[in-house]
């Protein structure tokens, strides 16, 4: 499995180069769907996990797509669902507190890796309080998915945005208190085979996507 920094980066490159593909370039697409499963595959996601978390995800979507018409609501939402496969198989396979680590590599102002770093922490609250509520659905003998929809789908979401923001702040008192200063004290250089297998990528992602507006 590849480490931290490069499952970023490549998880990075497939997204942006799936989300400036032209509409309608279904042969395309289709090309990023393939690389967005063997890249889950790699990763060793576990399907179940991903599954709920993807379909979860695409129900939010799909009411913001659909206005827009069928043709184009149906590319919109498979690109979103190649784009949400390869983030979500990434998160889902961080090391848990891993995804400051990550970001030290990246190319980018330090006030905004900082801004992703705490969004990140905070979407690894959610996830944990996501998977809370949905144990304690279980043992309501909420069971299933359509169930479990239900059950969050209305009170339970105000629920769960406010105790995961209220964890979210502990934790960062937290970090605060042991001598955060912004700055992650980490050498996250990429290594030199690495810079080859993300420019390899970058070119393949950069023909796909040119290719659709030709």
């Amino acid at each position: 499995m590849p480490n931290l920094n490069l499952r970023l980066y490549i998880s990075l490159i497939i997204v942006i180069g799936c989300a400036f593909l032209k509409l309608n370039t279904w042969h395309l697409l289709g090309i990023y769907g393939a690389i967005a499963l063997l890249w889950s595959i790699l990763l060793r996601v576990k399907i179940p996990k991903l599954a709920a978390l993807v379909g979860t995800e695409l129900i939010f979507l799909s009411f913001v797509a659909l206005p827009l018409g069928w043709e184009r609501a149906s590319f919109i939402l498979v690109r979103s669902l190649i784009c949400l496969l390869t983030m979500n198989s990434f998160l889902l396979t961080l090391p848990p507190h891993s995804f400051g680590i990550a970001l030290k590599s990246l190319p980018l102002p330090n006030a905004f890796k900082q801004n992703l770093l705490l969004a990140g922490q905070y979407l690894e609250i959610l996830l944990d309080e996501v998977q809370r509520m949905q144990r304690s659905a279980q043992l309501r003998g909420l069971n299933g998915t359509a169930n479990w929809l239900r059950y969050a789908s209305a009170s339970m979401i105000g629920a769960l945005y406010l105790r995961s923001l209220e964890r979210a702040e502990r934790v960062y008192a937290a970090m605060i208190a042991r001598g955060y200063t912004g700055e992650m004290p980490i050498d996250a250089d990429l290594q030199p085979q690495e810079i080859f297998v993300i420019t390899a990528i970058i070119g393949l992602a950069l023909s796909l996507t040119v290719a659709s507006w030709i």
